[in-house]
């Protein structure tokens, strides 16, 4: 079977699978960074985004699966329900730690390694997204388009936080690192609803 472009319906899913190895792959040690970078400048915005990317990890292992044919329906739906509950512990965790900082004044130190991460992150996520995208569309695959969007907000995300981290490190903000941290906390509960809903 062959779509409009010309490429086989194997062809479009050895795509398929190659973007997500690309975005796990990138995720993997993206998670390695930024976490490693949170910790060193007590950053609560680079330590939730760090959780999103293993959570992130989880849902493109999701749609590997899919792609790949070995998912019934039914792990499929326990699978959905795991990434939504592990957004919701992601979304509280945020909550109660940039809570805890902007009472407290704590002052995350400026990351220039997570600054240059993010800034990196922001276009792979949206090469990666477009990817996808095209790629779905042209296999019919809600899964796959589904992801695409994920990856995309994946990238808003990114570029929200390294707003935070940014006006941190140019302007001395430090209460613009948590607040960057509640846009996670938005995300992980719109993301969480939707996984356990599907």
């Amino acid at each position: 079977m062959t779509n409009v472009a010309g490429l086989s319906q194997r062809h479009l899913v050895r795509r398929g699978l190659w973007l997500e190895y690309a975005t796990l792959g990138w995720n993997v040690v993206g998670a390695a960074i930024v976490l490693g970078a949170a910790w060193t400048a007590h950053s609560i915005a680079l330590a939730g985004f760090g959780l999103d990317s293993l959570i992130e990890i989880f849902a493109s292992v999701v749609v590997v699966w899919q792609l790949k044919g070995s998912a019934t329906e039914e792990r499929e739906y326990r699978a959905m329900r795991l990434i939504g509950a592990a957004f919701f512990a992601l979304a509280l965790y945020v909550l109660a730690q940039s809570g805890y900082t902007l009472l407290g004044a704590a002052r995350p130190a400026v990351s220039f390694v997570g600054i240059a991460w993010l800034t990196l992150t922001v276009v792979a996520m949206v090469l990666l997204a477009f990817g996808k995208r095209r790629t779905g569309e042209a296999l019919d695959n809600p899964v796959l388009r589904t992801e695409a969007h994920v990856t995309m907000v994946d990238a808003y995300l990114a570029g929200a936080v390294l707003v935070g981290l940014a006006l941190n490190a140019i302007a001395g903000w430090w209460w613009a690192d948590p607040l960057a941290g509640l846009v996670i906390v938005y995300y992980g509960v719109k993301e969480g609803l939707q996984a356990w809903r599907r």
